[in-house]
């Protein structure tokens, strides 16, 4: 810990004002001035693309031998329309109160997908049942002219006997074994007893909580009253192994607060930052890891004043177990894990540091546009992206006695390229969503 504070400190407004000169500079001349960090050796890039092809072998493999939901989410990814029909029906379908509502959703979502094209592309005869239980329903639902479909059209009409109520049982049933893949429990407790199998295999957990921003003081309460009553039961289960081999939690600043936004700057500080406070004091006595998960652009640095707030609380002195989640599809990427490098040093603290590669591009690309921006705050091509998260993951090895790096991907090459970068460094760990990326992880964790 000694050696952070043997580093000059930078000045923090020179730091904020340089992240703040990359909300929208231009892609190509940003790109230019990181490519340097992505860039490895003829010989490394040889190693990371031979461990690379490696594991997508392995899950190659892996998926041939899988069945159930496995093969069913292999074969309706997020890469089709339709799977992600599925996954938003899924997530809405268990909050849904009533049978008229829930009628209504799948009659609007279910109608309009086009099921046929996944009609025997897989070798699982559940998936290929459920992809004719899809498309009849979608039909059913949405009473589709059926002629000229013969046997199609014949079994549809056969279905449309059983009637909407019976439909809606079965998809909500459907519904909610798929979103079980994805959501760990209804509750902490459930959350808790599904994933302590994985740790004696050697996974670690991370718990957010479903939801919207808070819309009321009313609705902020409520989800700081949850997050408390989580770390209570995280603190619980981690048993005073501390943050990194404890379970932990992942909270969003917009839940603690209805009005988290500029314009309501002061208020939101003199409110948000003490109930942030009292979530990480509560994290440190029960000596978890407490993330700020990351959200849209445009809350960047505010939500680093309010981070900054909480790091320079003296009462937190000796835990290492706060952190955040850090976004490479941001512009303001790099010069970010200065600013927090900076940061870290200053208050003499190492801060757990997630680098996944962003959740919000569709919004943060719409938003620029309805605004008639001259340019946007995230890198618009999926390859730059990559490239800076190679170049953020690089600067953040250099801050090492900075950091405790947490590594979020599910891309094979991402991996490979990291454990290049990585070397025999074994202090740090990759992340995966629950759901997915469980075929390219379980090898490495193995």
């Amino acid at each position: 810990m000694t050696m952070i504070f043997q580093q000059p400190l930078a000045p923090r407004d020179t730091l904020r004002s340089t992240i703040g000169r990359y909300y929208r500079a231009d892609e190509g001349e940003v790109v230019a001035e990181i490519l340097d960090g992505a860039r490895m050796s003829p010989e490394a890039t040889a190693r990371v693309e031979a461990r690379a092809r490696d594991l997508v072998l392995e899950v190659r493999r892996r998926r041939l031998g899988s069945g159930g939901i496995d093969a069913f989410m292999h074969e309706y990814d997020l890469s089709s329309a339709e799977g992600v029909l599925l996954m938003c029906l899924a997530e809405a379908l268990l909050r849904i109160p009533d049978a008229h509502t829930a009628d209504r959703l799948i009659r609007d979502k279910l109608g309009g997908a086009d099921w046929e094209r996944h009609v025997g592309r897989s070798e699982s005869l559940l998936v290929n049942a459920s992809t004719w239980a899809l498309m009849l329903t979608g039909r059913m639902v949405s009473l589709s002219d059926f002629e000229g479909q013969s046997v199609k059209s014949l079994l549809g009409r056969l279905a449309n006997r059983i009637g909407e109520p019976v439909i809606r049982q079965s998809v909500t049933r459907a519904m909610r074994i798929m979103g079980r893949q994805f959501v760990m429990g209804r509750t902490i407790d459930e959350a808790l007893d599904r994933a302590r199998p994985d740790w004696s295999r050697g996974y670690r957990h991370s718990f957010d909580m479903l939801g919207e921003a808070a819309r009321t003081a009313a609705d902020a309460e409520r989800y700081f009253d949850a997050y408390c009553g989580a770390i209570e039961a995280l603190g619980t289960a981690g048993a005073g192994r501390g943050p990194i081999e404890s379970p932990g939690i992942s909270i969003k600043l917009s839940a603690l607060h209805p009005r988290y936004e500029f314009a309501k700057q002061g208020g939101m500080m003199r409110e948000l930052v003490p109930r942030l406070t009292e979530l990480a004091r509560l994290a440190a006595e029960r000596d978890i890891g407490l993330t700020v998960d990351a959200e849209e652009a445009d809350r960047l640095e505010l939500s680093f004043d309010v981070i900054e707030a909480v790091c320079a609380d003296r009462r937190l002195t000796g835990w290492d177990g706060f952190g955040l989640a850090l976004q490479t599809y941001l512009k303001r990427a790099l010069p970010t894990v200065d600013y927090l490098a900076d940061l870290a040093r200053r208050y003499r603290r190492r801060l757990m540091l997630r680098l996944v590669k962003g959740a919000y591009w569709d919004t943060e690309i719409k938003r620029a546009q309805e605004h008639g921006l001259d340019g946007y705050p995230v890198y618009t091509r999926k390859a730059t992206t990559d490239v800076s998260y190679l170049a953020c993951a690089r600067r953040v090895l250099e801050h090492r006695e900075c950091f405790y790096p947490q590594f979020a991907t599910h891309n094979a090459h991402t991996v490979a390229a990291v454990l290049e970068l990585l070397g025999e460094d074994r202090g740090f760990e990759f992340q995966r969503l629950h759901g997915m990326g469980q075929a390219l992880y379980d090898p490495i964790v193995g």
